[in-house]
C-alpha cells in the first residue's frame, strides 16, 4: 500500500541553508526538506521494492509543491544504512547524482541514528535511558546500536545481531529503550533486566535526518562522491540463480 504525506512549516527566505535529504533503508522510502535543520515538508511512500521508481519522483513533486528548485538546495543528506541493500544502493547513487551535477556536498548518516532521532522527536517523554534502535534484517538478526538520548552519544556502534534471551547483556544499569520494527520480534523472549520497550512503530524517515544532517553541514563533514560506499554491516547473500541447459 502506497501512501503520502507532506507536513509544511513556514520559511524564511533569508540564511536559507536549505538541506535535501534522502531516506530509502527500508520499505518506507521518504524524501524532505529542512532550513537550518527544521522540517518544511517531507514526502513519504511505502512500497516493497518501489524506490527506483518513487525517489525521484518524491523529490521533484516535494520541490515543485513548495515551491522550490534544485539551485537552492545547499547539500544533500542520504540515509547510510544498515538496511536494505537494494534500497540504500538506490538512495545514494540518487544522492551522488544529485551532488555531482549541483556541485553540492554530500552528507551520510547512520539509519539507526536517524530512527534514535525519530524517537526523540516523538511525543512520549522520557529521562534516564538510553536509545536501543533495531531493524529488522530477517529471521531472529537485527541491526541494532545504543545512543545516549541527550545528545545521541554513541554506546555501541551498529552492529548485526542474532537475538536471544540474553542479547545486549553487556548493556546493563540503565534502562534501555528497545524500539523499531527489530525490537517487536524480541519483545516476547527478552530476559535483559533494563530492556523497555516502545510499542508504537517507529521507522527511519528523511523528516528526522534535519539537525542531524545541519550539524554535518555547519562542521562541513562531508563524503567523497567517488569512494562512499553504503555500511550494509554484512555481505549480500542473494540466491544462486538455476544453471540452464544450452
Amino acid at each position: 500500500m502506497n501512501r503520502i504525506l507532506v507536513s509544511n512549516r513556514f520559511w524564511q527566505e533569508n540564511n536559507m541553508n536549505l538541506i535535501l535529504s534522502i531516506e530509502t533503508s527500508t520499505p518506507t522510502c521518504s524524501v524532505a526538506i529542512h532550513q537550518n535543520g527544521e522540517l518544511i515538508a517531507q514526502k513519504l511512500i511505502v512500497e516493497d521494492g518501489g524506490h527506483s521508481k518513487q525517489v525521484t519522483v518524491l523529490i521533484d513533486s516535494l520541490l515543485q509543491e513548495n515551491g522550490f528548485n534544485l539551485s537552492q538546495i545547499e547539500a544533500i543528506a542520504v540515509s547510510m544504512g544498515p538496511g536494505s541493500y537494494t534500497g540504500l544502493r538506490i538512495g545514494l547513487a540518487t544522492a551522488k547524482g544529485l551532488c555531482f551535477g549541483l556541485e553540492i556536498p554530500l552528507i551520510a548518516l547512520p539509519t539507526l541514528k536517524i530512527l534514535a532521532q525519530g524517537l526523540r522527536q516523538s511525543q512520549q517523554e522520557y529521562s534516564h535511558v538510553r536509545l536501543l534502535p533495531m531493524l529488522d534484517a530477517r529471521r531472529m538478526e537485527v541491526y541494532a546500536a545504543c545512543y545516549e538520548l541527550e545528545d545521541l552519544q554513541e554506546i555501541q556502534a551498529s552492529i548485526a545481531v542474532i537475538l536471544d534471551e540474553n542479547s545486549f547483556s553487556e548493556l546493563q544499569g540503565t534502562t534501555l529503550l528497545a524500539f523499531g520494527n527489530g525490537a517487536e520480534k524480541w519483545q516476547s523472549t527478552c530476559r535483559h533486566p533494563d530492556i523497555q520497550f516502545v510499542n508504537n512503530p517507529l521507522f527511519p524517515e528523511a523528516q528526522f535526518m534535519g539537525a542531524l544532517a545541519y550539524d554535518e553541514y555547519l562542521n562541513k563533514n562531508f563524503q567523497d562522491l567517488v569512494s562512499l560506499e553504503p555500511d550494509y554491516l554484512k555481505e549480500f547473500m542473494g540466491t544462486q540463480p538455476k544453471n540452464k541447459a544450452l
